[in-house]
């Protein structure tokens, strides 16, 4: 009798801890969806009721359309040598037989609402076929370590010949993976083509947590300036390995936590969806607590490069009795990257009341009249002097910036700020398009006249999602 009391006893005792990991995963949910809810916009989305537009912005308007809807599908690669599935190019004989993380992701946005404005049953499983080889062949290059390439050329060459000598000491895929995924799974309900790598999305993020996160900030950073994307961001660019805690690259890695959280419960894997939501909302608090700025109303990226606060050997030890208790140091560089955590829903609604009337507006700084300057005019770097290698953000503008912050705008309700902005850049490309026959990668701020790359797509191609919004039409969005 004493052996089976004993072991009732282990039985209920093992009862009760399952049931009380059962409530602590539960709590755990329901606090990180009520945290993470907490940091979404409390203003309405803007919207436009249907209407007809006019004037130079309905010239166009039509100018785009007809030109999108015909060349869309130049950017459409096909399966072969390192592809073995179809994927998305950047368009433009300089990109040619090339796929770019981001670049993929962007456009599959942009051809989602072209075939979805006029586009048969076979254009769209084209797009869609399109959309998932994109993301396929990437993970198709994934590994424990979870790195992936940033770019793959059609070159053949194994994940050992295109992988650095040290993974986690090198940029690697920017954190658009899971949320191209996400979209993809979004727009069309099924998950099942993603099953079998989502172990690749899994590991892609560890390497991310685990190698380019700062454990003090909990901030994520890059560790050279080596293809980020924003190639002459002033924040990283030429500055120390590993210094950069980037607001750009903290406001992708947000929705990237939330996008793969998303697919971990649409695979029924919600388990490890609570966890990459905490994941979320601790960086949403460590972007919030170390990268605004409440006396300029901005986002600004922050300097990791310190010295190491090492315990003092003696008593007369040189700042022994005072060593610094902050962990970053916020660089006030006026980048329009500080405009992305509208994009990211990362923003308070007071914040973003005042970026748009301290930032947005502000002539002297991003606003021009053909968008929003990739640097302030205000800061001593600023230069639109044309750049191929790398890429100029001191100052052009680029229509995939003015997309970014014309999304942030729609999501906490500025409609006329993103009328405007959507108006500019539709003119922007628009003039282009009915001068050259093309669109160009970016422009000059004041006048609008293209810099250099005739032909580039990719992102341009936004314009048309923007057009859509204009019109009070559905408008296919990213995740």
């Amino acid at each position: 009798m004493c052996g089976f009391r004993q072991r009732r006893l282990r039985t209920n005792t093992l009862d009760c801890h399952r049931f009380m990991l059962r409530i602590s995963l539960l709590l755990l949910f329901l606090c990180t969806t009520v945290s993470t809810a907490r940091a979404q916009p409390q203003s309405a989305a803007a919207t436009l009721p249907p209407r007809v537009l006019s004037g130079d912005i309905a010239k166009y308007a039509a100018v785009l359309r007809k030109h999108m809807h015909k060349n869309y599908r130049d950017a459409y690669g096909e399966p072969g040598n390192n592809f073995k599935h179809p994927f998305f190019l950047p368009g433009s004989s300089q990109y040619e037989a090339q796929l770019w993380d981001w670049d993929s992701w962007i456009y599959d946005i942009a051809v989602r609402q072209i075939v979805a404005d006029v586009g048969t049953a076979k254009d769209k499983q084209d797009a869609i076929d399109h959309g998932r080889g994109s993301v396929l062949n990437f993970l198709g290059f994934g590994g424990a370590d979870g790195w992936l390439p940033i770019t793959i050329f059609k070159k053949p060459k194994t994940r050992d010949q295109m992988m650095p000598k040290n993974p986690f000491a090198e940029n690697m895929h920017k954190p658009v993976l899971a949320q191209h995924a996400a979209f993809l799974v979004k727009m069309d309900g099924d998950v099942q083509w993603l099953r079998e790598s989502f172990y690749f999305v899994q590991s892609f993020l560890n390497n991310y947590r685990n190698h380019h996160r700062h454990k003090a900030t909990g901030l994520y950073y890059w560790q050279t300036d080596l293809a980020v994307g924003i190639d002459t961001d002033p924040a990283v660019f030429f500055r120390p390995p590993g210094s950069s805690g980037n607001i750009y690259l903290n406001s992708l890695m947000y929705r990237e936590l939330l996008a793969a959280a998303f697919l971990a419960d649409k695979l029924n894997q919600s388990e490890i969806g609570v966890l990459l939501r905490r994941d979320a909302e601790n960086l949403r608090k460590a972007i919030q607590e170390h990268m605004w700025d409440e006396r300029d109303g901005f986002f600004y990226s922050v300097d990791l490069n310190l010295m190491p606060v090492n315990k003092p050997q003696v008593s007369w030890e040189l700042h022994g009795g005072g060593p610094r208790d902050y962990d970053c140091l916020i660089q006030r560089l006026g980048v329009w990257t500080g405009f992305m955590p509208l994009w990211a829903e990362i923003a308070t609604p007071e914040q973003a009341k005042r970026i748009v009337a301290e930032h947005l507006r502000n002539e002297k700084t991003f606003a021009a009249p053909y968008g929003i300057r990739s640097l302030s005019k205000m800061e001593k770097m600023y230069n639109v002097r044309a750049s191929g290698n790398p890429s100029s953000w001191m100052g052009p503008v680029w229509s995939l910036s003015n997309y970014i912050v014309f999304r942030g705008l729609v999501k906490y309700g500025f409609t006329k700020e993103a009328q405007e902005l959507a108006e500019k850049t539709i003119t922007l490309i628009g003039r282009d398009v009915e001068r050259s026959g093309a669109a160009h990668e970016y422009y000059l701020p004041e006048s609008g006249e293209p810099v250099l790359n005739k032909g580039f797509m990719d992102w341009n191609y936004l314009a048309i999602n923007m057009l859509a919004w204009l019109e009070g039409k559905p408008v296919v969005t990213e995740f």
